[in-house]
């Protein structure tokens, strides 16, 4: 079971077989250095293997998982949010943490399972382009904004070419950065611009 102890600093990532590695990574480690636990949940203690071959042992199961012992909720993409609903327990839990006020961050195909999900429907959001969504029939189209990240209150969205813009909000909801050095963090990876690195170490 989870150590509520540490509720107010634990991460909890999904991992389900051939999710997407590169999604997540940056958000992950800049708040794991920041301090918070990291820990993978899944819809059984079996291990699942990344579309990257990585195989990964999951730390707890969606049964134990509660939003009060949690920070955040991270749902990186993968295939299998478009072939069944094999998925669907973990935008359900999405629901149950939105619902007690705890962030959810969803990227790729994810958010195609919260749109199934009718978690779009009311919220911003992004993905990696509006008739992915469509495609779901779920009425939130008209929320739909076409840039790369977008937070809505508890929720972050974000489509699978950009993990830099998914991380900088996920670690600006965090407080992980703020104000110049979030940016700084921004423009060094995303941009390459090695001016950002002084301000970032300062």
């Amino acid at each position: 079971m989870e150590d509520t102890m540490s509720a107010t600093t634990t991460v909890h990532l999904a991992v389900y077989d051939a999710l997407a590695d590169w999604e997540t990574g940056y958000a992950t480690a800049y708040l794991a250095r920041a301090g918070h636990r990291i820990r993978t949940v899944a819809a059984t203690r079996e291990a699942v293997t990344t579309v990257g071959g990585v195989r990964i042992q999951p730390d707890l199961t969606l049964d134990e998982l509660r939003a009060e012992d949690s920070e955040l909720l991270i749902l990186p993409g993968g295939d299998l949010w478009d072939t069944g609903d094999s998925l669907a327990p973990f935008a359900r839990a999405a629901r149950a943490f939105l619902d007690a006020g705890v962030p959810v961050a969803a990227i790729c195909g994810a958010t195609a399972g919260l749109a199934r999900e009718g978690l779009l429907d009311d919220r911003a959001h992004t993905s990696a382009v509006s008739f992915y969504l469509d495609a779901t029939g779920y009425k939130g189209a008209d929320r739909y904004v076409e840039t790369d990240a977008v937070t809505d209150g508890d929720l972050i969205t974000a489509g699978p070419t950009e993990p830099v813009a998914f991380a900088r909000e996920v670690l600006k909801r965090m407080g992980a950065f703020e104000g110049e050095k979030l940016d700084a963090w921004y423009r060094l990876f995303h941009d390459s611009d090695p001016t950002a690195y002084e301000t970032l170490e300062s």
